[in-house]
């Protein structure tokens, strides 16, 4: 099964090539000459993830997916959120959209004034957006966690360097393996559900 990624961000691809495994080629729109880069206008993570799937599937005609993830604190009430990727440049200061270090700079900044865990709670969401067979459907990865007090780790991407995933041991998602990431990702629960769905679906025929 070939499933076009509404995406250019390689991690991203790379990901979800390693979940989803032998049972789905994932594509990127690159590879079909396709320009999938969507102005992100929804109010909501899911908004985002149809508008992104739903332009992918007008553009191609073939089945096709796309997330969107936010990274949400308690004590923000639920910031960065839909923000997530260009929370830096919401602020003074000129940062770029999808520049990774100074959206966790930012977060740091706003958290400086809350040193305990506690204080720190948060957790990373991602909604997925299948079109197959021209009809839709949305599927949730979710991992909890705290926000670290700085950044740690060479793996991952994103806030990787900042989020400690609860049940280890304190290290950050950019600390644990790749292997280790993958299996309590919010974006490998989201995907892992979609790939139970086409299971599912393909044993019906």
């Amino acid at each position: 099964m070939k499933l076009l990624f509404a995406t250019a961000n390689k991690n991203k691809l790379r990901e979800a090539a390693e979940i989803l495994g032998d049972m789905v080629q994932v594509i990127s729109p690159s590879e079909l000459n396709i320009n999938a880069d969507v102005e992100e206008t929804g109010e909501t993570l899911q908004d985002n993830s149809i508008l992104k799937a739903r332009t992918l599937y007008d553009l191609s005609g073939l089945d096709c997916f796309a997330d969107d993830t936010g990274l949400e604190v308690e004590v923000l009430n639920g910031a960065p959120g839909v923000l997530t990727a260009r929370y830096a440049a919401c602020f003074p200061g000129g940062a770029l959209p999808h520049d990774s270090e100074a959206n966790m700079n930012r977060l740091l900044e706003e958290l400086s004034e809350y040193s305990t865990p506690e204080s720190r709670r948060a957790r990373f969401r991602t909604v997925i957006t299948l079109i197959y067979e021209g009809r839709q459907y949305c599927f949730e990865g979710i991992v909890s966690g705290t926000i670290a007090q700085g950044k740690a780790g060479n793996g991952g991407f994103g806030y990787d360097p900042i989020f400690i995933p609860d049940g280890f041991g304190g290290r950050t998602m950019a600390e644990i393996s790749e292997d280790e990431k993958n299996a309590i990702s919010h974006r490998g629960r989201a995907l892992r559900a979609m790939a139970e769905f086409l299971s599912t679906v393909r044993e019906d025929y």
